[in-house]
């Protein structure tokens, strides 16, 4: 039975750690920086809109009784909003025990971040990239942090072509799109770990479950046939996306929390998570360590220099 948030967190003491959770206004992430705060520990929401963080900041404070409630405004489409959120994260804390990538963005049609990437790339993986990089030294700073991506068994739907991350040269799939961009919050993981585990940085990717929440705005009935679809009868069933099962919210953002907390997971690292345990139900193409490495280096070129298209 899968468990939830509060179920995950029973006796556990946060009190002293410093939490980042990304599109904590709502759904996954509000459930996520409610459990974490109701075990003492600091959430930072950081997200999109000073009301809708006013809001969330006031529904953590009054459900939990605490004031260790900040808020950062984020931007994930704008990497000079990602850094200018990393700025004032800095500035404003001397450590970050645990980030949680938790915002996202799925099946939308062909848009571009302001920094011209395929948006589900660009504010899926790209923009919580750029923020992890820039948050490195407070990882660094807590001696033994977590860093949770959110991902997807929607990773299986498509690998990333990585001569092709912005979908320039391919006709665009928002399906495919998006199972690209959550193999990359999985290769991300990877190579996070690789990178910074004897710093004492380690890195999980999460599968939170299919959760009713904004998330899937602009999906219609149509569309769910459409991706369901994708599960045609030559495809290895081992790496075929799941059949849809509905979760709710206190179940969904489970697997978070239990990645962030578990001491299960001590020593462990560059792993996929799912209902509350390690999963080997992970497609091949999205825990390579060379591609890892490859998306890593990749990544860091378009973010330093958005302009320059070329993959190599």
């Amino acid at each position: 039975m899968t468990r939830t948030v509060d179920q995950v967190l029973s006796g556990v003491d946060l009190t002293g750690k410093i939490c980042v959770i990304t599109g904590a206004t709502s759904g996954l992430g509000l459930m996520t920086a409610q459990g974490l705060s109701s075990a003492g520990a600091t959430v930072v929401l950081a997200g999109r809109g000073p009301e809708r963080l006013r809001s969330a900041a006031g529904a953590i404070t009054t459900e939990t009784a605490t004031n260790a409630v900040e808020t950062i405004e984020l931007e994930l489409d704008n990497l000079a909003s990602v850094r200018s959120a990393a700025v004032e994260i800095s500035a404003r804390f001397p450590r970050v025990d645990v980030l949680i990538n938790n915002a996202g963005v799925m099946f939308t049609p062909y848009k571009q971040t302001k920094d011209g990437f395929e948006l589900q790339f660009g504010v899926n993986h790209l923009g919580h990239f750029e923020l992890t990089r820039h948050l490195l030294p407070l990882l660094l700073n807590a001696e033994s942090a977590r860093v949770i991506n959110l991902s997807s068994d929607g990773h299986k739907i498509f690998d990333i072509n990585l001569d092709d991350p912005n979908w320039e040269q391919a006709p665009y799939d928002k399906f495919k799109a998006y199972g690209a961009s959550k193999t990359a919050n999985v290769l991300f993981t990877v190579a996070l770990d690789a990178r910074y585990r004897d710093s004492g940085v380690r890195s999980f990717a999460v599968h939170p479950g299919t959760v009713a929440t904004s998330l899937s705005r602009y999906m219609s009935k149509g569309d769910m046939k459409a991706m369901m679809g994708l599960r045609s009868a030559d495809r290895d069933p081992a790496t075929a996306p799941p059949r849809l099962e509905v979760i709710p919210v206190e179940q969904g953002a489970a697997t978070s929390v239990w990645g962030a907390v578990s001491d299960e997971l001590t020593g462990l690292g560059g792993l996929y998570l799912a209902d509350c345990a390690i999963s080997e139900n992970v497609a091949p193409y999205a825990v390579d360590p060379q591609r890892a490495e490859r998306l890593w280096t990749i990544s860091e070129r378009l973010c330093q220099s958005p302009a320059a298209r070329s993959v190599t």
